[in-house]
């Protein structure tokens, strides 16, 4: 029992001690003002934030021997940090959020005071907006190798953007053997941890399907459908998911600064029902390509992608096929569509152009819908579906209201914009981008305002700022969620490592 009670005044004392030692930093006396802005790493000048994001950590990249950095409102309410001549700053959690707290719908102005070897100097002060508008908790992403011919170790994890936490939901087995498999197209049901969705390549090869506590695998193959499912849409209310069912290839180049590039030779649009375990063809065509579905927030209509292939499939072999889509991948031109759904009968209505991309001479692509359905996502490059290596790739959304449709120039940069989502409330786009460095993908956000204006995108922060460049993978397939993901990696390996449950093909839906 004494050494029990040691124990515990040891721990209080520890405590109070590192209370009390927390460093405090003052603004410093008769700092020189300059003409100049301080750079810093992520640039998160200028922006407009949610009212609960984790503190905007950052680097200095300046020549000091010390550096002090202020958070002031209208109020006089401050934040005051600082570092050494590394040039790390990093908020106190609590304090950062309790001051986002108190000024949502404010605009905080920022100094940074930089230390030489005479005197302090004062750089340009920057703003950042505190929007009234909070971002759901959590993103799940899948971090890849950017290489080309061979997946290694990945895994899908998932991030509470609040604060720094960090779970694992899925990690494969980081070799190449009767194991190794990849795992990818992980998708959720209406920003609900709780049902989700990824699929299984190689010799463990399944779709895993996660619902309401009860995980499985199946095998969505069959002999009337045109492949395994690839691109996943889980229905906003029901136990139902749309999947493209795609073949799938790729083209290395020789002189090409783009090294490589992904295309469809083929794709369908299936319907899966978990409850009965049943799978139907939604559109099956044989000169035309069919990819990424969304569905609208009630349900009611599904969007998708649309192109020609410029050949009937089922008049040449598929080697003639992927000749002829390999040799004019740069003319594959997709349109964005939409297809009503009745959910009583579960079946289909007649197909229409929503983005008729193709007579821009573009090609558009991963089409998402806002919550309140008024405003229609996607992305737009010269060609092709997979915008992930295209830097002609923007954001664009349509207004369905008012037909009108624009890029978000203030989130777009001169490298690709890919994979992106909504938040909850639709006040926030989640996406991957390689602006930073051409080559790795990596989260950023930007705020979409109530008249539906983009902002200038920042990147997902990091407890330590150079995070992002010390890892060497690349961000994949944002997906945002209200809720955390309620299963273990334990609980995917299970089925993962068992046989998958068949599925039976039906005529209709």
């Amino acid at each position: 029992m004494k050494y029990i009670l040691n124990i515990l005044i040891f721990l209080i004392l520890t405590l109070f001690f590192c209370v009390g030692c927390k460093k405090t930093y003052h603004i410093p006396d008769n700092a020189k003002a300059i003409n100049s802005k301080a750079k810093i790493y992520p640039d998160y000048t200028n922006i407009a934030i949610p009212s609960n994001i984790a503190p905007l950590n950052f680097m200095v990249r300046q020549t000091g021997n010390a550096f002090i950095v202020t958070l002031c409102a209208n109020d006089g309410k401050q934040i005051i940090t600082g570092s050494n001549n590394s040039g790390v700053i990093q908020f106190d959690l609590a304090e950062w959020h309790q001051f986002l707290e108190l000024h949502k719908g404010q605009s905080v102005k920022v100094t940074i005071y930089a230390q030489n070897t005479t005197e302090w100097v004062a750089y340009l002060p920057f703003n950042i907006y505190i929007a009234e508008e909070p971002i759901d908790d959590y993103v799940s992403y899948r971090l890849i190798e950017p290489g080309y011919e061979l997946y290694r170790q990945l895994g899908i994890y998932q991030r509470n953007m609040t604060n720094f936490e960090v779970k694992t939901i899925y990690e494969n087995e980081p070799s190449i053997n009767k194991n190794g498999h990849c795992i990818n197209c992980h998708n959720f049901q209406y920003y609900n941890a709780h049902r989700m969705v990824f699929h299984v390549r190689g010799h463990l090869a399944g779709t895993v399907v996660a619902s309401d506590g009860k995980v499985e695998k199946i095998n969505p193959k069959t002999d009337s459908t045109l492949s395994n499912a690839v691109y996943p849409a889980w229905h906003p209310t029901q136990k139902w998911v749309v999947f493209s069912s795609n073949k799938t290839g790729q083209i290395f180049h020789i002189k090409d600064k783009q090294k490589i590039e992904c295309i469809d030779n083929a794709s369908d649009l299936i319907f899966y029902n978990l409850e009965t375990h049943e799978i139907s063809n939604i559109i099956k065509t044989s000169d035309k390509m069919e990819t990424f579905p969304a569905w609208s927030p009630k349900g009611d209509r599904l969007y998708y992608c649309l192109a020609d292939i410029g050949v009937d499939a089922d008049s040449v072999s598929y080697k003639e096929l992927q000749a002829k889509t390999g040799k004019n991948y740069e003319d594959i031109e997709y349109n964005i569509m939409s297809i009503p759904f009745d959910t009583v009968t579960k079946t289909f209505g007649q197909p229409e152009i929503e983005v008729d991309c193709k007579s821009m001479g573009l090609s558009g692509t991963l089409p998402r819908i806002s919550p309140d359905g008024r405003y229609l996502l996607f992305t737009m490059g010269d060609f092709g579906q997979f915008h992930i290596w295209h830097k002609t790739s923007d954001q664009y959304v349509k207004d369905l209201q008012t037909g009108q449709c624009y890029p978000l120039t203030a989130a777009n940069s001169k490298n690709s914009e890919s994979f992106h989502n909504w938040s909850s409330n639709g006040r926030w786009i989640v996406f991957t981008t390689r602006r930073d460095d051409g080559v790795f993908t990596r989260l950023y956000i930007t705020y979409f305002d109530k008249n539906g204006k983009a902002h200038k995108a920042f990147m997902l922060p990091q407890e330590n700022p150079l995070d992002n460049i010390k890892l060497f993978k690349s961000y994949n397939v944002p997906e945002i969620t209200r809720n955390a993901v309620q299963y273990s990696p334990s609980d995917f390996k299970k089925v993962i490592y068992r046989d998958a449950i068949p599925t039976k093909y039906t005529s209709t839906q």
